[in-house]
């Protein structure tokens, strides 16, 4: 009884987590958004009053070519939203074959850290109902507060490991600069992850996880 007493509370309080998490991104990311536009009309339409006035630009050109625009904006997709993210993977990848790591043999010292990135969900991932993601960060993996991954286990294992995200199929730690400094002498990047993995506060940035180590090695690791 008392077990099961404890695990409903555990329940509870992660689900009332999700909820605050749920709020706290509505209210904030409206508030950003409605703070960004504001600064950016100021000054946007300051700038086109200065040029109408010294004759630089006429008011019916600067129509024309405004609308012109948020027909191509809307046709690349490129307006502005609420900081909702979709993974989409190209269709023309290519699979690789993914050379094995010996997780076991690094464990004990890098603790499954690759479980504490995070990462965007696609839409199958979502559908399938298997994989959960964060209402404070839609649609992202969701994390605990210690910034693990909800699938993983208290022994770094996954509990969905069949149905594990795209994304984590896929990456490698072996050539990620912020995980080791050298990985084959298993020299771990302390100090980036002290600096970026921390308790799992109410944020909206965080440590990505990238399949692709040359979009990772672009990142200055020593910041």
């Amino acid at each position: 009884m008392k077990d099961e007493t404890y695990r409903i509370n555990v329940l509870e309080e992660r689900l009332n987590r999700q909820i605050e998490r749920g709020n706290l991104f509505a209210h904030t990311s409206s508030s950003i958004h409605a703070t960004r536009m504001n600064e950016i009309e100021s000054f946007l339409y300051g700038t086109i009053d200065l040029l109408i006035q010294e004759g630089v630009l006429s008011e019916k050109t600067i129509q024309e070519r405004v609308k012109q625009l948020q027909e191509e904006m809307q046709l690349r997709n490129e307006t502005i939203n609420t900081g909702v993210a979709l993974r989409i993977d190209a269709n023309n990848q290519t699979e690789e074959k993914k050379e094995t790591i010996n997780c076991a043999e690094r464990i004990h010292l890098c603790k499954a850290v690759c479980c504490q990135l995070n990462f965007a969900l696609n839409t199958e991932e979502i559908e399938s109902g298997k994989v959960k993601w964060d209402m404070g960060r839609p649609y992202f993996i969701r994390q605990e507060k210690d910034c693990y991954c909800s699938h993983n286990t208290k022994e770094r294992g996954c509990n969905i490991y069949e149905d594990r995200p795209k994304v984590c199929k896929d990456y490698t730690c072996k050539d990620d600069k912020r995980i080791w400094i050298n990985f084959e002498k298993m020299e771990l990047n302390q100090a980036w992850i002290s600096e970026n993995i921390q308790e799992h506060k109410l944020r909206f940035a965080g440590a990505q996880m990238f399949p692709n180590q040359e979009t990772v090695n672009k990142i200055k690791v020593e910041e």
